[in-house]
């Protein structure tokens, strides 16, 4: 049972006989089975209880596992999202940028023309076509 021989159980039982009386003896030995019955729930209690902790545990590591990699995840979607905005804004800003350089840049030398000395006005032509016929008053 304990790791006790038959002789020691033997010894603990004459002892028991003398101390607590022959009379009582039954009574006595079923109060210490069921101590005996109480000791050995209340540690099976216990092992379940640190099992089921011991499991929890397991499950909250592994929760926040999964929780840190999702928000790796959301993390490298956002800044590959952001880059690629970034980037289309930026290149989007130089186009502009390169189109008011070019609009900046002036020609070296205009071609040079003559002078307008001699100004003619003519006079319109009057238009030969009636629009309809319309009576003086």
């Amino acid at each position: 049972m304990f790791g006790m021989s038959f002789g020691e159980i033997l010894v603990i039982a004459i002892i028991a006989i003398l101390f607590i009386g022959p009379d009582k003896l039954p009574d006595t030995m079923v109060k210490v089975a069921k101590f005996f019955r109480s000791f050995k729930k209340s540690i099976h209690e216990v092992k379940d209880s640190i099992e089921q902790e011991v499991h929890l545990a397991e499950l909250k590591e592994e929760a926040i596992s999964y929780k840190e990699q999702l928000e790796k995840s959301v993390d490298e979607i956002k800044n590959s999202t952001n880059i690629n905005v970034m980037d289309d804004l930026t290149d989007g800003f130089d186009d502009i940028k390169d189109s008011f350089t070019k609009l900046d840049e002036t020609p070296e030398k205009l071609p040079e023309t003559e002078p307008v000395t001699e100004i003619t006005e003519k006079p319109a032509k009057k238009s030969t076509k009636k629009k309809g016929k319309k009576k003086d008053v």
